[in-house]
């Protein structure tokens, strides 16, 4: 009977890592069905994708762009990294002793309570962080916290895992506590820093009662860990894990920059210089390529990553000046719809299905023209994003494929194509013209 409960640890510990293996399988599966990023592997200039990861996603340098939100949201970042430490013990002990023994104090002697301390301190702004956090979407709801594309699941999301955070912190602090007051009634002297000073509270109870509201806490703090890591693929804060990889392969030229389309680049060459053409091959029988993107397959594997590392913080829409005027678009939802739709095709693949039967795809079945239309490529949505997305990129590729496959575009566009395609300029006016044009305004200077 003494090993039960560490059979129970261990079988329950290996269930919670494989749930979690097999989700981010499922969700690797799902980023994999892109095509290749335009700029190839996106494994260059190693040294600066490490600096981006070191100042994105550790630093969260974006963030102290609002140092007020930034501030509490550290809180929460930190005491989520640093109390893994102490999560690594309660694993160790789980294994090994199936309840609280802690492992590492005889190594560390007595710096062991200065560490706990510090966690708990670290605990306790976690908790204050997360009431704000509620405050500002539940009570002031901030614009951006409270826009109607939040409604339904996304809100719920959000307020669930702070509700977790505060379980988790509480489990903690309390677990601590008892143990401080068996301590004290054991000793005279007992407790940790901020655990300390609620041993008060259980004065009145005996060893026996503390001993087992210590355990209770213990797996209760576990086992919240054990299904918070299972909850996370199913939700936003996925991007704990995701912000990482996606800062390090996140764009390094030049926001502006537009990457063209090899396709058409070779259409232009040949256009002005018909005589390049080469002699007709197999290629020419093939499937043609498809120009944009229509559906999540048509995009790059880093833009799949973006939708599954978005935040949903919707510090991007809150820049973006169609949004800002009254236009339907939003980058958050954008990505937020990228992301739905990836899941609806993951899931059909899960089905065995052939999810490109179901007659949807992400253009105008998720994301609308309108939306597409409004945006003015400012790239204001990419600089102002926390962890490296680029809903300016999905964007594009969607207009393209509007433009390109449906000829879908305001007519004044249209007319702009059908001019550059027959006369090689945005202009009615045959090349011949144009010299003679150019000839007359030299003769008139």
């Amino acid at each position: 009977m003494q090993l039960l409960p560490q059979i129970i640890f261990i079988v329950l510990a290996c269930a919670a890592i494989f749930l979690f293996a097999k989700n981010v399988g499922r969700i690797q599966r799902n980023i994999l069905l892109g095509r290749d990023a335009s700029e190839g592997d996106r494994k260059d200039r190693s040294g600066q994708r490490w600096r981006n990861v070191f100042l994105l996603a550790f630093g969260q340098k974006k963030m102290f762009k609002r140092p007020l939100p930034a501030l509490f949201h550290f809180f929460v970042y930190a005491g989520f990294v640093l109390i893994n430490i102490e999560v690594l013990e309660i694993m160790i002990d789980g294994i090994f002793q199936g309840g609280p023994h802690h492992t590492f104090e005889p190594i560390l002697g007595g710096f062991y309570a200065v560490v706990i301390g510090f966690f708990e301190i670290l605990a306790v702004l976690t908790l204050v962080a997360v009431v704000v956090f509620l405050i500002r979407r539940n009570v002031l709801k901030v614009p951006r916290l409270a826009m109607k594309e939040l409604d339904g699941w996304p809100k719920k999301d959000a307020n669930t895992i702070l509700f977790i955070e505060i379980v988790l912190m509480l489990m903690l602090l309390l677990m601590n506590a008892a143990e401080g007051a068996i301590h004290t009634q054991e000793t005279g002297h007992g407790g940790f820093l901020i655990s300390g000073l609620l041993v008060p509270l259980f004065s009145g109870m005996s060893v026996d009662t503390l001993h087992t509201l210590q355990i209770i806490c213990w797996w209760g703090h576990i086992l919240g860990i054990f299904a918070f890591l299972n909850y996370l693929p199913y939700s936003k804060h996925f991007h704990i894990l995701l912000a990482f990889p996606n800062a390090y392969y996140t764009r390094l030229e030049p926001q502006g920059e537009l990457q063209n389309m090899p396709e058409i680049q070779k259409e232009v060459a040949l256009m002005m210089d018909p005589s390049a053409a080469a002699a007709p091959t197999d290629e020419a029988a093939a499937e043609p390529p498809r120009f944009g993107a229509r559906d999540v397959q048509d995009l790059s594997w880093k833009n799949l990553l973006d939708a599954y590392s978005c935040t949903e913080c919707g510090r991007c829409t809150a820049v973006c000046p169609a949004n800002l005027t009254g236009k339907l678009l939003s980058p958050r939802r954008i990505m937020m719809a990228t992301r739905d739709r990836l899941e609806e095709v993951g899931k059909a693949l899960n089905a065995g299905k052939d999810w490109k039967e179901d007659g949807k795809s992400l253009l105008h079945d998720y994301i609308s023209v309108e939306e597409l239309r409004a945006c003015t490529t400012c790239n204001a949505c990419v600089e102002a994003c926390p962890v490296g997305i680029e809903p300016l990129d999905i964007i594009v590729q969607l207009r393209r494929n509007l433009v390109m496959e449906e000829s879908n575009a305001p007519g004044e566009w249209n007319a702009m194509f059908s001019n550059i395609e027959n006369n090689m300029a945005p202009w009615k006016f045959s090349p011949d013209d144009r010299d003679k044009w150019a000839e007359e305004l030299m003769a008139e200077s």
